[in-house]
């Protein structure tokens, strides 16, 4: 069944017992690539403005008669900027790591970029920005290098796999 959804060509695809949306798995998948590259930059934003107020603090502080008191609060705030300045570094890992990866095609084994539909939920396989929501729909958003990601490689529709005790049977592989 085809019909018009928020301007978007959208049809309804039985998947066993589940129905899910798609607009189509070009859309799907560039609207969870743009969700992902959003959580990321949001990551970026809040290390950026957390280094900027640690220096701002310690360009602020000022050397009272308590000489070491002075040096500590000015180590701790080198310290929380180098934190946060390895979060930055990280975030921009992610960025680079998911700018790599193809929104394009419909893929029929599990790879970087499928979108993996199992009966203990839905997959995208791109870098590890937790868990996204859209059209009503809960995504977790793996890295394939991740323990999970590694089971899910290489599977296809109707492959099953275990982890941490738990058994995973792949639906669908998009």
């Amino acid at each position: 069944m085809i019909f018009c959804f928020n301007g978007f060509k959208a049809s309804f695809k039985a998947t066993g017992k589940r129905l899910s949306l798609y607009t189509s798995m070009s859309d799907l998948k560039k609207q969870l690539h743009q969700l992902c590259a959003n959580l990321i930059q949001q990551r970026l934003d809040a290390a950026q403005q957390a280094i900027e107020a640690a220096q701002q603090a310690a360009k602020d502080d000022t050397k009272s008669s308590a000489g070491d008191k002075y040096e500590t609060g000015r180590e701790m705030m080198q310290q929380e900027t180098n934190r946060n300045m390895a979060q930055l570094t990280e975030a921009n890992k992610l960025l680079v790591a998911l700018n790599h990866i193809s929104t394009n095609g419909q893929a029929t084994i599990a790879e970087a970029g499928s979108i993996v539909v199992t009966d203990n939920g839905k997959f995208y396989l791109s870098v590890s920005a937790g868990t996204v929501a859209l059209n009503g729909e809960t995504y977790f958003a793996i890295s394939p290098g991740s323990p999970i990601g590694l089971k899910m490689k290489g599977c296809r529709a109707g492959d099953t796999f275990s982890l941490n005790g738990k058994q995973y049977t792949i639906i669908e592989v998009l």
